[in-house]
């Protein structure tokens, strides 16, 4: 059933969004840790990010669960080319959160180091996770466990980062204010710029996927609006609220991982697993799938609460 298998796909696909939206700009705030020094700047970053964070993942484990159920095959595949930067990405998730739960509480030498692991962790999480998402895009999965570090993966993996560290700006300008606001500013410019020009060098080096995408007229739409917003969000950096300026990156940052899925369907891994080919059978598919129907609802309400209870500026 090619339906079901769509369907399959496209709840992956959501949420691989949910979770580079939410914890993609968690991990930029993590890697802006070494940009700020004062400690009347960090005290609220981390607190910006303390009660969403663990939520926030909450997405890349159903992510990683339903890949493991709906397509076992490419589940497989994927692991056993990218079990180095997946174990890595993991370590550093874990690091990470030990340090954003363990810094209210320490002190001298021990604040000292966890202010060092933050950033060091959130970076090596976000470039495995662009690094992952380079070596699926080019297709080159049957070259061993060291494709990841292969100069297209790499390129995209300092991609991801910049893209998260713009998100992480906008965040922080808009969660904290006036005590980041100049130094957030600055850095807005510095990595949007970045993010552009690794986003036309990675089309360059790989201009498969976006040369399909442009055959068909969901592509063509969706490269209209990226233009678009990427006007839009020079704009913003200059006249927009910090809030808006948030909006419009993870619109852009949506947009652009929707033209690659446009691009690259009805592949899984291009020219290597075919999401049609590759499904489990119909009847794991729909029971899953039922069972995604009742979760996903339920966390993206505990999501809207969460951010309720803690809405407004951190102090």
């Amino acid at each position: 059933m090619d339906w079901l298998a769509n369907l399959s796909a496209a709840a992956l696909l959501f949420s691989l969004l949910m979770y580079m939206m939410l914890d993609g700009t968690d991990l930029g705030v993590g890697m802006l840790f070494v940009c700020f020094k004062q400690e009347e700047q960090k005290r609220p970053m981390v607190q910006s990010m303390l009660p969403i964070w663990d939520a926030n993942e909450t997405w890349l484990v159903l992510l990683a669960g339903g890949m493991l159920a709906l397509f076992p095959a490419t589940y497989a595949l994927l692991f056993s080319t990218l079990y180095i930067p997946i174990f890595l990405m993991l370590f550093s998730l874990f690091f990470r959160a030990m340090a954003l739960e363990y810094r209210g509480t320490a002190t001298g030498g021990s604040k000292h180091w966890l202010d060092i692991l933050l950033p060091v962790t959130s970076a090596l999480a976000a470039f495995c996770q662009g690094a992952c998402a380079g070596v699926v895009v080019s297709g080159d999965v049957s070259r061993g466990a060291f494709t990841w570090l292969n100069f297209y993966p790499m390129l995209s993996g300092f991609g991801l980062m910049a893209i998260y560290m713009l998100l992480g700006c906008c965040w922080i300008r808009w969660r904290i204010g006036e005590k980041v606001e100049e130094r957030a500013s600055t850095l807005a410019w510095l990595w949007l710029v970045l993010s552009l020009v690794l986003f036309l060098g990675l089309q360059l080096l790989e201009p498969a996927p976006w040369r399909h995408a442009w055959d068909v007229g969901a592509g063509k739409a969706l490269m209209a609006l990226i233009t678009l917003l990427w006007l839009a969000l020079l704009y913003a950096l200059l006249r927009a609220r910090a809030l808006t300026q948030l909006i419009v990156t993870l619109l852009l940052m949506v947009a652009v991982v929707l033209l690659l899925a446009t691009g690259l369907y009805p592949w899984l891994i291009p020219n290597v697993a075919n999401l049609h080919n590759t499904a489990a059978s119909a009847t794991t598919q729909s029971f899953v799938l039922v069972g995604i129907a009742f979760v996903m609802p339920l966390t993206l309400i505990y999501h809207s609460w969460a951010f309720w209870v803690f809405r407004g500026q951190v102090e």
